[in-house]
């Protein structure tokens, strides 16, 4: 297999979707590690699993129905598999195997599988101390974008999830490209306060655009930054809207993106700046506080 990717909008040609076969059903509410799933646990709406399965296999077909190859994870009994992205990212031609919050582990085994042809010198996995998910990681021509929580907040709160060790650890093995971190607003307990991953709070598109809420950030010099990048190509949404999981999108080309039938405002945006948008429903999986970023692992973008 060969691993490709140098941004997030390249021609999506190979791409695992998680699944939510044999998912584990609902967890009890200690054993919940974000606000949101904590929130629908506790209200009695957390999502059902033909639900789930319902709505990634949509997605699956809709993916290959654009020519892309679609891989799933190898099902593991009672094990939640929905969110590959925070299994691992390709960056150049290596994958970085993340390390997550040890709740998580086991969801590398299902993807092992899938990597049987790549080389043990193309995937990188973190040494102890760097703590890593792919949420996290934004690759962008040569910029690497990284969200992640410095020690007080990291040891504070179980939804820090990337270390600031990250970001030298990165810098080392992609010494070619520039590393910018982004401190996270994190909450254990408010949804609407807490940027789970850097894709929950920011997507960015080949055009220059980007869709952003500026509040999942919690410096004032990273939000200026990124409006600076961007230069008034930039759709600014509330806390409200991040919570809908509007801002995690994924492009398939540089042309398409993927996005929700819900988001009104973002996709009329959008299509306003020249994008052809596809939609497809993710409602139920959106509950356990991750959309269509967060869903998808691409191996392989031209």
């Amino acid at each position: 297999m060969q691993l490709r990717a140098t941004n997030e909008w390249a021609n999506l040609k190979k791409v695992v979707v998680g699944t939510a076969q044999s998912m584990g059903g609902t967890p009890a509410l200690e054993e919940a590690y974000d606000p949101k799933s904590k929130e629908h646990i506790a209200s009695g709406t957390f999502p059902k699993e033909a639900d789930c399965v319902r709505e990634l296999d949509a997605l699956a077909t809709l993916l290959q129905s654009m020519d892309v190859e679609v891989l799933r994870p190898a099902v593991m009994p009672d094990l939640n598999q929905i969110f590959a992205r925070d299994v691992g990212i390709v960056v150049e031609d290596r994958l970085v195997a993340t390390r997550m919050i040890a709740d998580r582990e086991d969801e590398w085994r299902g993807v092992v599988p899938l990597l049987a042809d790549v080389p043990a010198s193309h995937i990188l996995r973190p040494p102890e101390g760097v703590r890593v998910e792919g949420g996290d990681v934004m690759p962008r021509d040569g910029e690497l974008w990284v969200g992640y929580s410095a020690a007080d907040d990291f040891y504070a709160f179980t939804t820090a999830r990337t270390n600031e060790a990250a970001l030298d650890w990165l810098s080392d093995q992609f010494p070619h490209w520039n590393v910018r971190g982004f401190q996270l607003q994190k909450s254990d307990t408010d949804p609407k306060d807490n940027a789970l991953h850097l894709d929950c709070c920011l997507s960015t598109f080949a055009g220059g655009h980007a869709v952003f809420h500026p509040g999942g950030l919690k410096l004032a010099d990273d939000v200026a930054f990124v409006r600076d990048t961007f230069q008034g190509h930039v759709l600014e949404l509330s806390s409200d809207e991040m919570y809908d999981m509007q801002c995690n999108l994924i492009s398939v080309t540089p042309e398409d993106v993927v996005s929700c039938p819900p988001f009104e405002t973002v996709n009329r945006q959008l299509e306003a700046w020249g994008y052809r948008v596809h939609t497809t429903t993710l409602q139920e999986t959106a509950k356990m506080e991750g959309l269509l970023r967060c869903v998808t692992m691409p191996l392989h973008r031209d």
